[in-house]
């Protein structure tokens, strides 16, 4: 009899230590769910409000990926009433700046679109923040270089004294111009300059349209010369002076937001040593290619 009544109670003895379990169990669960969701889909936007988007742009502008995905969910979110490009770059390479300059072009006028610039904001990050509605700059921001750059080597001389000669099997006569194996021929920097200056009347005409200044004016100042912020806003390619934190406060008046607006940045990544050596070559191998590839950037020098 007792046996029986050992076995019987026993289940109803584990029944608290079995919930409690799984109890733990689901909060465990819970809390890892929301950490990637907040993680994966912009905790951010789950935060009640108007809200400023600030949106850094940093560093050689390599690879425009990242930086336009960025964007668009920040365009995407209904509570974000307006977006702050923090701009801090020399610029990079033709392509990836144009490609970001395209997205907020493509922007404009359906929510408001504010640059503070950093210490740098040059050729390339100008470019980006031209098409702004408005543009701050510090003082002492270096900015402009409105320009376009194609850089090579010749190592001809130094092959020779190491005894070694290279040939190149070519489709055409300008297949293997800018190598460095050799002098590069007349007609071939002929034909270089003439997808420079078509680049660079690009990016003039760029300026031109997002700054409202007569082609003309901007075409004189497109030598590649940088400013200071406080020339720049002589010039008329920058609206204001001041800091990231005067920005903001213009862009939620600009959106309308009342009050002091909810400031909302990307999610941090998680620092990872691989990540930060695949970067660090990115830029090597970039900073390499420039000197024996053909390559257009729109980059301060």
């Amino acid at each position: 009899m007792s046996d029986q009544l050992f076995n019987y109670d026993t289940p109803r003895r584990r029944r608290p230590f079995l919930r409690g379990c799984l109890i733990v169990v689901l909060v465990i669960v819970g809390f890892f769910v929301l950490l990637a969701v907040g993680s994966s889909t912009d905790w951010f936007s789950f935060a009640r409000g108007d809200k400023v988007a600030v949106l850094p742009i940093t560093g050689l502008i390599i690879d425009s990926e990242a930086p336009i995905e960025q964007f668009k969910k920040f365009v995407e979110d209904d509570s974000v009433k307006a977006i702050v490009l923090r701009i801090n770059t020399p610029g990079g390479g033709v392509g990836p700046s144009q490609e970001i300059h395209e997205e907020v072009r493509k922007v404009r006028g359906k929510k408001v679109i504010v640059v503070s610039m950093g210490a740098v904001a040059a050729s390339g990050g100008y470019l980006i923040a031209c098409t702004a509605d408005k543009i701050f700059a510090n003082p002492g921001t270096i900015t402009g270089s409105i320009g376009v750059i194609m850089k090579f080597v010749n190592v001809e001389d130094l092959v020779a004294k190491i005894g070694v000669k290279g040939f190149v099997v070519k489709s055409g006569e300008f297949k293997d111009i800018g190598s460095p194996l050799r002098k590069m021929k007349p007609e071939e920097r002929q034909l270089l300059q003439s997808v420079i200056d078509n680049v660079h009347s690009q990016f003039v005409d760029a300026v031109a349209e997002g700054r409202k200044l007569a082609r003309e004016d901007v075409l004189a100042i497109a030598d590649g010369r940088v400013f200071s912020g406080e020339q720049a806003k002589e010039l008329g390619l920058v609206d204001r002076l001041g800091n990231l934190e005067d920005a903001i406060a213009e862009a939620g008046k600009m959106a309308k937001i009342e009050g002091e607006p909810r400031v909302v940045t990307p999610p941090k990544k998680k620092f990872s040593i691989f990540e930060l050596l695949t970067d660090e070559a990115e830029r090597i191998i970039y900073e390499k290619l420039n000197g024996t590839q053909i390559r257009l950037d729109y980059i301060a020098q």
